[in-house]
């Protein structure tokens, strides 16, 4: 008997949202097995996702091993041990951690849970592409406040402010840029916030931050005058991304909202038992950072050598301007096994984001760079 052929094309099915069919999804950057496969490159060097050089840490490897045998079993909804421990280190309550698959999960459920049809969330234009996304999917109507000088406009987003407005994202740093808003210009911005607007922080790449004065979200949880709520990850300085564990402080009534309609196990048992043991890791977290900070200094150097402009950042990537289109560096650069991020999609068609790698890998970026501009 001959094989059954499989539709070429299935039914189409019932229409969308509109508002959702609208979205522009998010594009993640190029795997390097992608890289591999398409141009038959055998160690491509990826420098595009904002990843930490390093790995993931031994010690995280050996709670994984340990926590396989119970792989059978749902991990703890609650993640009981992972979140007392994390409170303890926050110096906050339990109540108030929550955790999330990514800091993406907690975003998306913090504008479905704060946002009604019609109502509006602020946030700088560019930033993470998720909080239009999540905004969009709640519902809700996203204003994008332009940077202006590669940072936050502060004043302009203020004037944004309505009685429609229920979230303000902070993105600190600010990806993609690696801007960073000081201490005095934060608690100006919070003093004139309404009382009905959640502040919420992004704060993935707050660990690699250089300046003494960056505003910490931590510091404004407490305050009399407004909600904030602080979004960190684990995918960034401890070098976790592949488990998607993130996490969120704030106060205990919207953590307990966003627990109503998280899903349940959202962080499963290896990123819980892995995330418990790297919290007392500090040597791995220093090492990441110095390997980090020396290896954007070296790659600032190289880049005023080949009169290329740049944005110095305070998180573990940065800007380049491009003196040609961005896409055909990218590219050209994927050519010769290097990836990186082009900044089209973000408002910078001639500027490419590049994360600090290991030396030998910013090394290998920085000759195929001149190659391909030669």
């Amino acid at each position: 008997m001959g094989k059954k052929k499989m539709p070429q094309n299935l039914k189409k099915g019932p229409e969308p949202r509109k508002d959702i069919a609208n979205i522009a999804p998010y594009v993640p950057g190029k795997p390097i097995e992608e890289l591999t496969r398409q141009y038959g490159i055998a160690k491509p060097v990826k420098l595009a996702s904002n990843e930490n050089p390093l790995g993931p840490p031994p010690i995280a490897l050996e709670a994984i091993q340990k926590a396989l045998s119970s792989l059978h079993r749902y991990p703890d909804g609650a993640a009981r041990i992972l979140v007392a421990k994390l409170a303890q280190k926050l110096g906050v309550e339990d109540g108030c951690v929550i955790l999330g698959n990514g800091s993406d999960e907690i975003i998306q459920v913090l504008a479905l849970a704060y946002l009604n049809p019609g109502d509006e969330a602020v946030m700088s234009d560019p930033s993470f592409l998720m909080y239009e996304i999540s905004v969009r999917t709640a519902g809700g109507v996203p204003v994008k406040i332009p940077l202006k000088n590669m940072t936050w406009d502060m004043d302009a987003t203020l004037a944004a402010i309505g009685q429609r407005t229920r979230i303000v994202f902070v993105n600190n740093p600010n990806n993609p840029t690696g801007a960073s808003i000081s201490k005095a210009e934060f608690s100006a911005f919070l003093q004139q916030i309404p009382s009905h607007v959640i502040v919420c922080v992004d704060e993935a790449y707050i660990d690699f931050v250089r300046d003494k004065n960056c505003a910490i979200g931590t510091d404004y949880l407490k305050s009399d005058n407004n909600t904030v709520a602080v979004l960190r990850t684990f995918s960034k300085i401890y070098g976790m991304a592949g488990l998607r564990l993130g996490y969120g402080i704030m106060p205990q009534e919207i953590c307990g909202i966003l627990n109503r309609i998280r899903l349940p196990f959202n962080a499963n048992s290896l990123a819980q038992a892995a995330a418990t043991a790297v919290l007392d890791d500090d040597g791995f977290v220093a090492k990441t950072r110095k390997t980090v900070h020396e290896g954007l200094d070296y790659l600032y150097g190289q880049m005023e050598q080949m009169g290329l402009d740049f944005v110095p950042s305070q998180a573990n990537y940065f800007l380049v301007k491009m003196p040609v289109s961005a896409d055909e560096v990218f590219e050209a650069l994927l050519q010769k096994g290097v990836i990186v991020r082009s900044m089209r999609a973000y408002g910078y068609p001639d500027h490419i984001r590049v994360s600090a790698g290991l030396f030998e890998e910013n090394q290998r970026f920085v000759d195929a760079l001149k190659a391909v501009l030669a």
